[in-house]
């Protein structure tokens, strides 16, 4: 895989499939910016990584962090190889009982805030003459889910995003779509469902590794539950929404 020498952010790294890339990409020899809200959970990251690395606390909710971070690293780096996007958050709740505080968390880092990042990082690829932004969304914004509207809506406006980037961005500009399936992190162990084919984390680093060297848009995973969910979101309205009523929690 090729990564050595490369100066890559990865936003979201402080846990979960996000920390577990960290480690992949420094074992290949990539010089990483660790970025998440969580500093101190972001500096022991950094200090067990082979190699030097930098750490940069950022909330990807508030633009002004957005924008602050991406001057630090280019301060720091000097140039920027790649941006790779892996925030997210979810709070499993019936819509009628969701806060609005949930509601503004869910839309802000799930989608606004990767948009944001797009708008700072885009120009600093045209102006290098290269780079690959990578958008971490999920297999949940296919098809809307019980008990995860707006975190499904949210997806699903990050998957539409990344096309729209991917189709006017300039040749010297690869924009890569992320859509993980069920992964076991600490944001899905609040699910009250069975998750099929659910992998471990460095399983799904795997496969986003490769596939951000690869040519292909999309990086879908596991392959044989999302393929399955690709047939679903084929199917008519009456039979796709009849079976994913079956993905509601017992009792409701």
């Amino acid at each position: 895989m090729i990564f050595n020498q490369e100066t890559i952010w990865i936003i979201g790294a402080s846990s979960g499939i996000g920390a577990a890339l960290a480690e992949k990409l420094a074992r290949s020899g990539a010089t990483l910016i660790l970025s998440a809200r969580r500093a101190e959970r972001l500096e022991q990251l950094r200090q067990s990584l082979p190699g030097d690395h930098h750490a940069v606390p950022m909330d990807i909710s508030r633009i002004e962090d957005i924008h602050q971070a991406t001057q630090t690293v280019l301060e720091i780096t000097g140039k920027l190889d790649r941006v790779i996007v892996m925030a997210g958050t979810y709070a499993p709740s019936s819509i009628d009982k969701m806060t609005d505080d949930n509601l503004n968390m869910i839309t802000s880092v799930n989608f606004v805030g990767p948009v944001r990042v797009a708008q700072c990082v885009m120009p600093i690829f045209r102006q290098q003459g290269h780079g690959q932004l990578a958008l971490c969304a999920s297999v949940a914004g296919y098809i809307g889910l019980p008990y995860a509207q707006p975190y499904s809506a949210s997806k699903a406006a990050l998957i539409n995003f990344a096309e729209s980037l991917y189709a006017e961005a300039p040749p010297t500009t690869d924009i890569k779509l992320i859509c993980p399936g069920f992964v076991k992190t600490p944001m899905t162990d609040k699910n009250r469902f069975k998750m099929p084919m659910i992998i471990e984390p460095e399983q799904a680093a795997e496969a986003i590794t490769k596939g951000l060297n690869s040519q292909h848009f999309e990086i879908h995973f596991p392959k044989k539950f999302t393929l399955l969910l690709k047939m679903l979101q084929s199917l008519p309205y009456r039979i796709k929404l009849s079976l994913s009523r079956k993905y509601r929690p017992k009792g409701t």
